[in-house]
Protein backbone atom coordinates (compact mmCIF):
# COMPACT_ATOMS: atom_id res chain seq x y z
CA UNK A 1 0.00 0.00 0.00
CA UNK A 2 1.56 3.58 -1.07
CA UNK A 3 2.56 5.41 1.43
CA UNK A 4 -0.79 8.42 2.67
CA UNK A 5 1.46 10.52 3.60
CA UNK A 6 4.51 10.13 1.01
CA UNK A 7 5.62 13.77 -0.33
CA UNK A 8 4.98 15.04 3.16
CA UNK A 9 6.54 15.93 6.63
CA UNK A 10 6.06 17.73 9.90
CA UNK A 11 5.69 21.06 9.16
CA UNK A 12 9.00 23.10 8.66
CA UNK A 13 10.52 25.45 11.52
CA UNK A 14 8.62 28.56 10.61
CA UNK A 15 5.71 27.00 8.99
CA UNK A 16 4.11 25.53 11.70
CA UNK A 17 -0.07 25.83 11.84
CA UNK A 18 -1.51 26.60 14.90
CA UNK A 19 -4.05 23.86 14.97
CA UNK A 20 -5.49 25.07 18.03
CA UNK A 21 -7.01 27.77 16.40
CA UNK A 22 -7.27 25.83 12.66
CA UNK A 23 -9.74 22.92 13.72
CA UNK A 24 -12.47 25.03 15.06
CA UNK A 25 -12.37 27.10 12.01
CA UNK A 26 -12.63 23.97 9.93
CA UNK A 27 -15.08 22.48 11.73
CA UNK A 28 -17.06 25.83 11.06
CA UNK A 29 -16.50 26.23 7.42
CA UNK A 30 -16.10 23.01 5.58
CA UNK A 31 -18.52 20.50 5.04
CA UNK A 32 -18.19 17.12 6.78
CA UNK A 33 -15.13 18.01 8.80
CA UNK A 34 -14.32 16.42 12.00
CA UNK A 35 -10.92 16.11 13.87
CA UNK A 36 -8.76 15.40 15.56
CA UNK A 37 -6.13 17.00 12.81
CA UNK A 38 -2.97 15.74 11.83
CA UNK A 39 -1.09 18.51 9.73
CA UNK A 40 1.92 17.74 7.82
CA UNK A 41 3.97 19.59 4.60
CA UNK A 42 3.69 19.14 1.18
CA UNK A 43 7.53 19.76 -0.19
CA UNK A 44 6.12 21.46 -2.73
CA UNK A 45 3.98 24.76 -3.18
CA UNK A 46 7.18 27.01 -2.60
CA UNK A 47 5.30 30.14 -3.54
CA UNK A 48 2.10 29.48 -1.70
CA UNK A 49 3.24 26.65 1.22
CA UNK A 50 1.12 23.47 1.31
CA UNK A 51 0.01 21.59 3.87
CA UNK A 52 -1.92 18.09 3.81
CA UNK A 53 -4.45 17.82 6.73
CA UNK A 54 -5.47 14.45 7.98
CA UNK A 55 -8.94 13.20 10.13
CA UNK A 56 -9.79 10.14 10.36
CA UNK A 57 -12.21 10.82 7.55
CA UNK A 58 -10.77 12.15 5.24
CA UNK A 59 -7.49 13.87 3.85
CA UNK A 60 -7.73 18.19 2.99
CA UNK A 61 -5.08 20.25 1.18
CA UNK A 62 -4.76 23.54 2.32
CA UNK A 63 -2.85 26.42 0.57
CA UNK A 64 -1.80 29.59 2.64
CA UNK A 65 0.34 32.62 1.82
CA UNK A 66 3.50 32.28 3.15
CA UNK A 67 4.75 33.93 6.52
CA UNK A 68 6.94 37.23 6.48
CA UNK A 69 7.09 40.05 4.20
CA UNK A 70 5.63 39.74 0.39
CA UNK A 71 5.25 41.70 -2.73
CA UNK A 72 2.10 43.43 -3.04
CA UNK A 73 0.86 41.08 -6.02
CA UNK A 74 2.15 37.68 -5.11
CA UNK A 75 0.60 34.39 -3.67
CA UNK A 76 -3.26 35.76 -3.92
CA UNK A 77 -4.63 32.67 -2.59
CA UNK A 78 -8.04 34.34 -2.50
CA UNK A 79 -7.65 34.27 -6.15
CA UNK A 80 -6.63 30.50 -6.63
CA UNK A 81 -9.89 29.56 -4.64
CA UNK A 82 -11.73 31.65 -6.85
CA UNK A 83 -10.63 30.09 -10.17
CA UNK A 84 -10.80 26.62 -9.17
CA UNK A 85 -14.12 26.70 -7.58
CA UNK A 86 -15.96 28.31 -10.95
CA UNK A 87 -14.15 26.20 -12.95
CA UNK A 88 -15.53 23.26 -11.05
CA UNK A 89 -19.19 24.30 -10.87
CA UNK A 90 -19.61 25.88 -13.90
CA UNK A 91 -16.84 23.37 -16.63
CA UNK A 92 -15.10 19.97 -17.42
CA UNK A 93 -11.65 21.15 -16.73
CA UNK A 94 -9.70 18.75 -14.14
CA UNK A 95 -9.75 20.48 -10.50
CA UNK A 96 -9.85 19.96 -7.27
CA UNK A 97 -12.95 20.74 -5.15
CA UNK A 98 -12.69 23.64 -3.54
CA UNK A 99 -14.19 24.30 0.34
CA UNK A 100 -13.63 27.11 2.03
CA UNK A 101 -11.54 30.36 1.80
CA UNK A 102 -10.18 32.13 5.56
CA UNK A 103 -9.16 36.04 4.89
CA UNK A 104 -8.79 36.48 8.64
CA UNK A 105 -5.30 36.50 9.48
CA UNK A 106 -5.91 35.77 12.97
CA UNK A 107 -6.28 32.23 12.15
CA UNK A 108 -3.24 30.82 11.49
CA UNK A 109 -1.26 34.03 10.03
CA UNK A 110 -2.19 34.64 6.89
CA UNK A 111 -5.03 33.98 4.17
CA UNK A 112 -5.47 30.35 2.77
CA UNK A 113 -8.32 27.86 1.79
CA UNK A 114 -9.21 24.56 2.04
CA UNK A 115 -9.61 21.95 -1.08
CA UNK A 116 -10.07 18.29 -1.49
CA UNK A 117 -6.88 15.94 -1.49
CA UNK A 118 -6.84 14.23 -4.98
CA UNK A 119 -5.76 10.54 -4.52
CA UNK A 120 -3.08 10.16 -7.64
CA UNK A 121 0.07 10.72 -9.31
CA UNK A 122 1.90 13.29 -9.55
CA UNK A 123 5.48 13.25 -12.11
CA UNK A 124 8.27 15.15 -11.49
CA UNK A 125 9.97 14.02 -14.45
CA UNK A 126 8.32 15.94 -17.90
CA UNK A 127 10.07 12.52 -19.78
CA UNK A 128 7.25 10.10 -17.78
CA UNK A 129 9.87 7.20 -16.82
CA UNK A 130 7.70 5.58 -14.10
CA UNK A 131 5.45 4.19 -17.29
CA UNK A 132 5.33 2.01 -20.69
CA UNK A 133 6.88 3.12 -23.50
CA UNK A 134 3.71 2.47 -24.86
CA UNK A 135 1.41 4.32 -22.41
CA UNK A 136 4.03 7.31 -23.10
CA UNK A 137 2.32 9.05 -25.28
CA UNK A 138 -1.25 8.73 -23.33
CA UNK A 139 0.15 10.47 -20.72
CA UNK A 140 1.86 13.37 -23.28
CA UNK A 141 -2.08 13.43 -25.12
CA UNK A 142 -3.92 14.00 -21.28
CA UNK A 143 -2.05 16.89 -20.73
CA UNK A 144 -2.35 18.28 -23.86
CA UNK A 145 -6.21 17.65 -23.39
CA UNK A 146 -6.11 19.23 -20.29
CA UNK A 147 -4.74 22.56 -21.09
CA UNK A 148 -6.75 22.85 -24.59
CA UNK A 149 -9.99 22.29 -22.07
CA UNK A 150 -8.76 25.27 -19.94
CA UNK A 151 -8.52 27.44 -23.25
CA UNK A 152 -11.27 26.48 -24.83
CA UNK A 153 -13.68 27.86 -21.75
CA UNK A 154 -16.10 30.38 -22.21
CA UNK A 155 -14.68 32.20 -18.79
CA UNK A 156 -17.95 35.01 -18.99
CA UNK A 157 -20.16 31.81 -19.01
CA UNK A 158 -17.93 30.65 -16.22
CA UNK A 159 -18.58 33.28 -13.59
CA UNK A 160 -14.77 34.54 -14.73
CA UNK A 161 -15.66 37.49 -16.64
CA UNK A 162 -14.02 40.01 -13.93
CA UNK A 163 -10.91 37.74 -13.33
CA UNK A 164 -8.49 39.52 -15.76
CA UNK A 165 -8.57 42.00 -18.27
CA UNK A 166 -8.79 40.54 -21.47
CA UNK A 167 -6.60 42.74 -23.62
CA UNK A 168 -2.45 44.03 -23.62
CA UNK A 169 -1.61 40.66 -21.58
CA UNK A 170 1.93 40.66 -23.02
CA UNK A 171 2.59 44.43 -22.35
CA UNK A 172 1.11 44.06 -19.10
CA UNK A 173 2.88 41.10 -18.16
CA UNK A 174 6.43 41.82 -19.19
CA UNK A 175 6.04 45.30 -17.25
CA UNK A 176 5.03 43.33 -14.25
CA UNK A 177 8.03 41.35 -13.99
CA UNK A 178 9.94 43.89 -15.63
CA UNK A 179 8.97 46.03 -11.89
CA UNK A 180 9.35 42.29 -10.42
CA UNK A 181 13.07 42.46 -10.87
CA UNK A 182 13.56 45.84 -10.78
CA UNK A 183 12.10 45.84 -7.10
CA UNK A 184 13.76 42.73 -5.70
CA UNK A 185 17.83 44.84 -6.09
CA UNK A 186 18.83 42.31 -3.37
CA UNK A 187 18.72 38.94 -5.67
CA UNK A 188 20.96 40.86 -8.46
CA UNK A 189 20.84 42.48 -11.43
CA UNK A 190 21.47 39.63 -14.89
CA UNK A 191 22.55 40.89 -18.31
CA UNK A 192 20.11 38.75 -20.66
CA UNK A 193 17.26 39.45 -18.41
CA UNK A 194 18.20 43.79 -19.03
CA UNK A 195 18.08 42.75 -22.64
CA UNK A 196 15.02 41.02 -23.19
CA UNK A 197 13.20 43.78 -21.24
CA UNK A 198 14.45 45.77 -23.83
CA UNK A 199 13.58 43.80 -26.53
CA UNK A 200 9.90 41.96 -25.39
CA UNK A 201 7.81 45.27 -25.57
CA UNK A 202 9.42 45.68 -29.18
CA UNK A 203 8.37 42.14 -30.10
CA UNK A 204 4.69 41.56 -29.21
CA UNK A 205 3.05 39.82 -32.34
CA UNK A 206 0.06 41.47 -33.75
CA UNK A 207 -3.48 40.53 -32.56
CA UNK A 208 -5.73 40.06 -29.37
CA UNK A 209 -6.70 36.70 -27.68
CA UNK A 210 -8.61 35.86 -24.76
CA UNK A 211 -8.33 32.82 -22.03
CA UNK A 212 -8.63 31.71 -18.91
CA UNK A 213 -4.65 30.92 -18.49
CA UNK A 214 -2.70 28.55 -15.22
CA UNK A 215 0.33 30.18 -15.71
CA UNK A 216 2.60 27.59 -14.29
CA UNK A 217 0.93 24.77 -16.82
CA UNK A 218 3.72 21.47 -16.00
CA UNK A 219 3.36 18.12 -15.25
CA UNK A 220 4.88 17.79 -11.70
CA UNK A 221 1.36 20.74 -11.53
CA UNK A 222 -0.71 18.00 -12.29
CA UNK A 223 -2.43 14.80 -10.37
CA UNK A 224 -2.84 11.82 -12.82
CA UNK A 225 -5.32 8.96 -12.36
CA UNK A 226 -3.52 6.52 -9.99
CA UNK A 227 -3.50 3.58 -12.71
CA UNK A 228 -4.74 5.59 -16.04
CA UNK A 229 -3.20 8.56 -18.21
CA UNK A 230 -6.37 10.79 -17.24
CA UNK A 231 -6.01 14.36 -15.83
CA UNK A 232 -7.91 14.24 -12.41
CA UNK A 233 -6.92 17.83 -11.36
CA UNK A 234 -4.66 20.51 -12.25
CA UNK A 235 -2.95 21.84 -9.08
CA UNK A 236 -1.05 25.37 -8.43
CA UNK A 237 -3.37 28.43 -9.78
CA UNK A 238 -1.49 31.38 -7.97
CA UNK A 239 -0.55 32.92 -11.23
CA UNK A 240 -3.98 32.09 -12.82
CA UNK A 241 -5.98 34.95 -14.87
CA UNK A 242 -7.42 35.80 -18.01
CA UNK A 243 -4.88 36.34 -20.33
CA UNK A 244 -3.08 35.02 -24.11
CA UNK A 245 -3.44 31.38 -24.25
CA UNK A 246 -0.47 31.01 -26.18
CA UNK A 247 1.51 32.65 -23.28
CA UNK A 248 -0.23 29.41 -21.11
CA UNK A 249 0.78 26.99 -24.12
CA UNK A 250 4.30 28.60 -25.10
CA UNK A 251 5.21 28.38 -20.93
CA UNK A 252 4.26 24.63 -20.89
CA UNK A 253 6.04 24.15 -24.55
CA UNK A 254 9.13 25.54 -22.57
CA UNK A 255 9.51 22.12 -21.40
CA UNK A 256 10.40 20.88 -24.85
CA UNK A 257 13.57 23.30 -25.19
CA UNK A 258 14.45 23.38 -21.40
CA UNK A 259 17.68 21.02 -19.84
CA UNK A 260 16.54 19.70 -16.31
CA UNK A 261 17.01 22.64 -14.46
CA UNK A 262 15.75 22.44 -11.07
CA UNK A 263 12.38 21.70 -13.48
CA UNK A 264 10.91 19.09 -15.80
CA UNK A 265 12.98 19.47 -18.98
CA UNK A 266 13.07 17.64 -22.45
CA UNK A 267 15.85 18.94 -24.30
CA UNK A 268 18.37 16.68 -25.42
CA UNK A 269 16.41 13.54 -25.04
CA UNK A 270 16.13 10.76 -27.51
CA UNK A 271 12.16 11.39 -28.49
CA UNK A 272 11.72 8.34 -30.66
CA UNK A 273 13.88 5.98 -28.31
CA UNK A 274 11.29 7.11 -25.10
CA UNK A 275 8.32 7.35 -27.51
CA UNK A 276 7.60 10.84 -26.40
CA UNK A 277 6.12 13.12 -29.52
CA UNK A 278 8.32 15.97 -30.85
CA UNK A 279 7.47 19.98 -30.24
CA UNK A 280 6.05 19.57 -33.62
CA UNK A 281 3.61 16.97 -32.95
CA UNK A 282 2.87 17.81 -29.63
CA UNK A 283 1.87 21.56 -31.11
CA UNK A 284 -0.08 19.72 -33.85
CA UNK A 285 -2.40 17.92 -31.55
CA UNK A 286 -2.81 21.27 -29.34
CA UNK A 287 -4.12 23.64 -32.30
CA UNK A 288 -6.56 20.47 -33.38
CA UNK A 289 -7.80 20.65 -30.08
CA UNK A 290 -8.32 24.46 -29.76
CA UNK A 291 -8.70 25.23 -33.60
CA UNK A 292 -5.84 26.53 -34.90
CA UNK A 293 -4.19 26.29 -38.36
CA UNK A 294 -0.32 26.81 -36.97
CA UNK A 295 0.78 28.97 -34.16
CA UNK A 296 3.04 31.88 -35.82
CA UNK A 297 5.35 33.69 -33.64
CA UNK A 298 6.05 30.75 -31.26
CA UNK A 299 9.29 31.37 -30.51
CA UNK A 300 7.95 34.85 -29.17
CA UNK A 301 6.14 33.00 -27.03
CA UNK A 302 8.46 30.53 -25.70
CA UNK A 303 11.03 34.15 -25.14
CA UNK A 304 8.57 35.27 -23.04
CA UNK A 305 7.42 32.38 -20.95
CA UNK A 306 11.27 31.48 -20.24
CA UNK A 307 11.70 35.16 -19.00
CA UNK A 308 8.54 34.96 -16.94
CA UNK A 309 10.12 32.03 -15.51
CA UNK A 310 13.22 33.81 -14.82
CA UNK A 311 11.33 36.47 -13.19
CA UNK A 312 10.05 33.67 -10.75
CA UNK A 313 12.96 31.65 -10.18
CA UNK A 314 14.51 35.95 -9.51
CA UNK A 315 11.54 36.49 -6.71
CA UNK A 316 12.24 33.07 -4.93
CA UNK A 317 15.77 34.24 -4.84
CA UNK A 318 15.15 37.39 -2.83
CA UNK A 319 13.12 35.16 -0.77
CA UNK A 320 15.74 32.94 0.17
CA UNK A 321 18.08 35.77 0.94
CA UNK A 322 15.12 37.09 3.01
CA UNK A 323 14.29 33.80 4.93
CA UNK A 324 11.26 33.39 4.00
CA UNK A 325 12.01 30.68 0.97
CA UNK A 326 13.81 28.20 3.15
CA UNK A 327 13.24 24.62 1.44
CA UNK A 328 16.36 23.00 -0.20
CA UNK A 329 13.94 22.93 -3.55
CA UNK A 330 13.66 26.61 -3.47
CA UNK A 331 17.79 27.16 -3.37
CA UNK A 332 17.94 25.15 -6.06
CA UNK A 333 15.52 27.34 -7.89
CA UNK A 334 17.56 30.84 -6.75
CA UNK A 335 20.41 29.03 -8.62
CA UNK A 336 18.79 28.71 -12.07
CA UNK A 337 17.97 32.70 -13.35
CA UNK A 338 20.81 33.36 -15.28
CA UNK A 339 20.59 29.95 -17.35
CA UNK A 340 16.96 30.26 -17.75
CA UNK A 341 17.87 34.36 -18.73
CA UNK A 342 20.36 32.66 -21.39
CA UNK A 343 17.59 29.96 -22.78
CA UNK A 344 15.10 33.70 -22.91
CA UNK A 345 17.55 35.00 -24.50
CA UNK A 346 18.30 32.27 -27.28
CA UNK A 347 14.69 32.21 -27.90
CA UNK A 348 14.34 35.73 -29.12
CA UNK A 349 17.51 35.68 -30.94
CA UNK A 350 15.67 32.39 -32.62
CA UNK A 351 12.12 34.52 -33.41
CA UNK A 352 14.47 37.49 -34.89
CA UNK A 353 16.14 34.80 -37.25
CA UNK A 354 12.26 33.46 -38.47
CA UNK A 355 10.58 37.09 -38.85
Amino acid sequence: MADPHAGTTPPRPGFELDTARLEPWLSAHVEGFRGPLEVRQFSGGQSNPTYLLVTPQRRYVLRRKPPGQLLASAHAVDREYRVITALGRHTDVPVARSFALCTDDAVIGTWFYVMEHVDGRIFWDAGFPEVSREDRPLYFDALNAAIASLHNVDYVAADLGDFGKPGGYFARQIARWSKQYREDAAAGRVAAMERLIEWLPAHIPPGEEASVVHGDYRCDNVVFHPTEPRVLAILDWELATIGHPLADFGYHLMTWRMPPLGVAGLAGRDFAALNIPTEDEYVAAYCRRTGREGIPHLDFYVAFCFFRLAGICHGIRGRVIRGTAVSARAREHAKTVEAIAALAWEQAERAEQTV
